[in-house]
């Protein structure tokens, strides 16, 4: 079952004093640029893939393309095998002098990042470009690894731009991957620098420097929050957050989002989740809820993406109840928000709760907070590890909620659905 899940899916929100949230929930799909989605088919895994070049034939031109094509490959790995020893002047050789400036930003930030896995697999064949005389144009498809040594790599897929030299063809430019489903990555198109813990690397541009020691601090802490929300064995190998200054929000992994937005979680591929926080839309008092909300996401969403809107409720109100922290429902600033939708005349439907993107800011944070207190009741009456169990069953499984109530709860679902319904209505007064 799909559902759009490259929708922009918001979280509570709150005025002023409180913070706002966003989370992209996306299918893993290789980042296909989206203009070269022509160039892509669609598996029934819902991934996207490249055409392959057909059988062998004797063009002399294929023959040339294919020659050309090895000799590119060729290039890469001296590239690739350059990043990760560091060597900087190697990973410029194989490029055009007008290429290295990109070429020196996008080093210096793979190597901040920790960069432990590079691999550039070239796809297809060079195709000339008719608008640049001598120039040829290919995909390569790019994985990488961060901070951890022998992870899944995440996948991304550029263009590159080369002109034929003999034996070395010279690298002219890597264009932006511009995914249609996660856009471009922070490390393509900006300056980053660096902050690393034990389980959290935390990265902004030179302008934002000043705040990564507190930002780190506080991730740290959030992600001992987010490991007890691991849903599919071991927590993620490290969070990575990115802090977003107004034109890198409106930049990194394609903008555009909702402008209630303070931050969200992204699949990246390779069983990863990266998180972006909106530095103009949130404040120091609310940062530690964000970061446990954010970091609960990329340890507790599944790969594939979940289920559909109809779950919603229970994605955003597991990240909610972890970003809470344990304080007292009572506690919960969200609640104003919920009575006004109680209030306002909710239809009493969990599976209704997501909110459009252009949806009020109190209409937002009363979804949030009643996904919050729907988990809230069963975890009270449950506990979190049954919980975390019925999560698993849900979105990772895609069991449907009536079976898999009665699996992990043993109880029917419609009664359990009314018992949270009258749980929240009575909290909303």
């Amino acid at each position: 079952m799909t559902d759009g899940l490259d929708e922009a899916v918001p979280r509570r929100i709150r005025p002023l004093w409180l913070v706002l949230t966003l989370v992209v929930l996306l299918l893993f799909t290789c980042g296909v640029p989206a203009a070269l989605l022509t160039a892509a088919i669609r598996e029934p895994d819902g991934r996207a893939m490249v055409q392959r070049a057909g059988p062998a034939t004797s063009d002399p031109a294929t023959q040339a393309a294919r020659d050309l094509a090895a000799r590119i490959a060729a290039a890469l790995e001296r590239q690739s095998a350059a990043l990760l020893a560091g060597d900087q002047a190697g990973f410029l050789a194989v490029a055009e002098p007008t290429a290295h400036a990109d070429l020196r930003r996008r080093f210096n930030a793979l190597r901040a990042l920790q960069v432990t896995t590079w691999r550039a697999e070239v796809t297809g064949l060079p195709t000339a470009m008719t608008d640049r005389p001598g120039e040829w144009r290919i995909l390569v498809r790019f994985q990488y690894c961060f901070a951890t040594p022998g992870c899944r790599p995440s996948p991304v897929l550029a263009g590159t731009r080369w002109r034929d030299a003999g034996q070395q063809p010279r690298l002219v430019a890597v264009e932006e991957s511009k995914s249609a489903e996660t856009g471009t990555r922070p490390w393509e198109v900006d300056e980053l620098v660096v902050a690393a813990g034990a389980r959290t690397s935390v990265a902004t541009t030179p302008a934002l420097r000043g705040k990564l020691p507190a930002l780190l601090t506080q991730a740290e802490a959030a992600a001992k929050v987010a490991d007890r929300y691991a849903v599919a064995g071991s927590p993620p190998d490290r969070y990575l957050i990115y802090y977003a200054g107004r034109a890198e929000w409106e930049r990194w992994y394609g903008g555009g989002r909702p402008k209630w937005t303070g931050g969200y979680a992204v699949n990246v591929g390779g069983g990863h989740h990266e998180v972006v926080i909106n530095a103009d839309g949130t404040t120091a008092a609310g940062l530690d809820d964000l970061l446990r909300h954010e970091l609960t996401h990329a340890a507790s969403l599944p790969e594939q993406g979940y289920p559909g809107k109809t779950t919603w409720w229970l994605v955003e109100g597991l990240a909610e109840y972890a970003g809470a922290d344990g304080q007292p429902v009572s506690r919960y600033q969200g609640l104003a928000q919920v009575r006004e939708l109680v209030r306002g005349g909710w239809n009493g439907r969990l599976d209704a709760l997501a909110p459009a993107d252009d949806a009020p800011a109190a209409r937002v944070a009363g979804s949030y907070g009643l996904g919050y207190l729907a988990v809230r009741h069963l975890v009270d009456r449950f506990g979190e590890q049954r919980l975390l169990a019925f999560v698993a069953a849900v979105l990772h499984d895609r069991t449907p909620p009536e079976q898999a109530a009665e699996q992990v709860f043993g109880e029917d679902w419609s009664a359990l659905h009314s018992q949270c319904v009258a749980y929240i209505r009575t909290l909303a007064g």
